[in-house]
């Protein structure tokens, strides 16, 4: 029984590392200083492994992954130089 609770342990301090890391380096890019549950919230679903593990599981105020629909972007630069070129014609 000992040797599995360190063993548990040892895994539980690893992962709350990783995601520590994962956040930091997430707080980091929004130019923020302190870790705020929407930067473990983008930390675990933008890390496959932590999305298995914890995909299930609900982050409190750590909002929704951004996600824009492909049809909602602009087009790309290649489609309105051929229609410039049309216009010359």
């Amino acid at each position: 029984m000992g040797n599995f609770l360190n063993q548990f342990a040892s895994l539980a301090r690893n992962l709350g590392a990783n995601v520590l890391e994962l956040a930091g380096n997430a707080a980091r890019d929004n130019k923020k200083t302190r870790i705020v549950p929407r930067h473990i919230q983008l930390a675990v679903r933008n890390d496959e492994e932590l999305t298995k593990l914890l995909g299930g599981a609900t982050i409190a105020s750590g909002g929704v992954m951004p996600n824009i629909h492909q049809h909602l972007l602009p087009k790309k630069a290649a489609s309105s130089k051929a229609s410039h070129d049309d216009d010359d014609n």
